[in-house]
Parts: C-alpha cells; sequence; structure tokens
C-alpha cells in the first residue's frame, strides 16, 4: 500500500514564506580566529625563551677585531740628549702645523739654543704670559695653531719669533690690540713705540725699550716688532743683555719673515 504522500498546500496569493527558525546558534566564526592567533603568539615565545635557554649555556662567542686597533703612530720617546720635543710629544702635532712652521725663517749657523717648530698653546702661554693659567683660557679658545723659532747670539742677544694662526679675524684683533695696550707699561717697553715701516696703519707697530738697570744685572734693553695679516699675528722679540739693540737688524729680521708669510 503506498504511503501518502503529502503536498504542502500552495501558498495563496498575498502570503508571505514563513520566518525561519532562530532557535539554533550560529557558527562563530571570530572565536576560532582569536585562538588561532592566540596559539601562534606563544609557539613564538616559547620559542624564544627555548632560544634564551639554549644560548646562556653555550660558551661566548669572542667578538671580531676591530679595524686599526694598532694604527701606525709614532712612539713618544724618553727624554735624553738625541730626542726633541717633538719626538717626546709625537701624538700632539699635526701635518698642519707643519705648514705653519715652515713659513718660520731659517735659525742662524751657529746660534745656540735654537728651535724651529710648532709649539703646544699651553707650552707658548707657561713661556709667554706672566699668568699662563689665564693667558691660555682665552688663548685656547682662539688660537689654531702656534710656530716659534728662537735662538741665542753669543751671551748678549736673545731672538724669539711667534707665528700665532687663529680661527677668525676676531682673534688676530684682540691679541694684536691687547698687545699694543700693555707694551707702554713701565715693566715691558714703557713707551707707545711707533708704526712699523712697509705695512699699513693699524697693521704694524714696534717698539725700543726703555734701559733697565737694576744692581747685580746687566743692563738690559727690549725691542719688539707686531704684525697682523690676515688670521696670523707675527711677533719678533729682540733681548740684548747688554743695553742696546740694533733697531736696523730687528727692522730687517721682522721683514723677513713678513716675507715667509
Amino acid at each position: 500500500m503506498e504511503h501518502e504522500q503529502t503536498i504542502p498546500e500552495q501558498r495563496k496569493e498575498g502570503e508571505s514564506a514563513p520566518e525561519s527558525d532562530t532557535s539554533v546558534p550560529r557558527r562563530r566564526v571570530g572565536r576560532t580566529a582569536l585562538l588561532i592567533a592566540g596559539a601562534a603568539a606563544l609557539g613564538v615565545l616559547a620559542g624564544t625563551i627555548t632560544g634564551y635557554a639554549v644560548q646562556y649555556h653555550r660558551e661566548p662567542t669572542p667578538l671580531p677585531p676591530l679595524a686599526q686597533q694598532k694604527m701606525a703612530v709614532p712612539q713618544p720617546q724618553a727624554m735624553n740628549g738625541a730626542t726633541t720635543k717633538r719626538s717626546i710629544n709625537a701624538n700632539r702635532w699635526h701635518q698642519a702645523d707643519e705648514e705653519l712652521a715652515k713659513k718660520l725663517v731659517e735659525v742662524p749657523g751657529g746660534t745656540q739654543d735654537s728651535f724651529s717648530g710648532p709649539v703646544s698653546p699651553d707650552a707658548f702661554s707657561a713661556d709667554y704670559f706672566a699668568e699662563p693659567a689665564g693667558g691660555l683660557g682665552g688663548l685656547g679658545r682662539k688660537i689654531k695653531r702656534i710656530a716659534t723659532a728662537r735662538w741665542a747670539e753669543g751671551d748678549s742677544d736673545f731672538v724669539e719669533i711667534h707665528l700665532l694662526q687663529f680661527r677668525d679675524r676676531n682673534g688676530v684683533e684682540n691679541f694684536y690690540s691687547g698687545v699694543l695696550d700693555y707694551m707702554p707699561d713701565a715693566d715691558q717697553a714703557g713707551n707707545a713705540g711707533k708704526e712699523f715701516p712697509g705695512v699699513p696703519a693699524g697693521f704694524g707697530h714696534m717698539w725700543i725699550s726703555e734701559l733697565r738697570q737694576k744692581p747685580g744685572y746687566h743692563p738690559m734693553r727690549l725691542g719688539r716688532v707686531m704684525v697682523r695679516r690676515g688670521d696670523t699675528v707675527m711677533s719678533v722679540k729682540w733681548t740684548n743683555h747688554r743695553g742696546d739693540v740694533d733697531e736696523k737688524a730687528l727692522v730687517e729680521l721682522a721683514k723677513r719673515q713678513m716675507e715667509r708669510l
């Protein structure tokens, strides 16, 4: 006997389809993605911790040597009869210092206690200023390099030439004007001096000091020339321990040094 087939009744015109059953819960896709991402993060963290644990028990790997660990520089030497100021202070010189030192006039032959070359600002200040610490404090920030030549002729004439190269024109003008201010003092030249011949006014000056005499000492006289040119100041100092400075020889020496500049 055949089963009866239930044929759904045809919807009448105007009737809407029956609403779907919402009692069955929907599948949560976002929750699955969150679980996968959390598992991946835990896997990375576990791998990192394992890597640190393994590396902790290993011997440290030595680093490769740095380039130019031992640079080819001259080594300072102990002071003896054959050393010079440069060999003692080998690492305090720069190639540019040599260029300024090459502009110094040549030390005459047959002189005594001669030296020619670059000097550091602190060494210059120790010989030049009455208070080296104060002089170096102002000079060290402005100076670029210094070159010096000095010698003694017999036991009466002592010559010093300094070339001071500054970082800018302000340093040149300040140093030059400072010398002009103190040279008329009694413990210096004792007079205002005069313009140096052959240079524009305000760029060169010279002094022949008054005779100094003290009981128990030889009479002394000082001659000095200061010239500024560009970023460099030239100082020529001639001291005589017999009370007589050859002004003509002083001017000739200063002009020869100017030609080298």
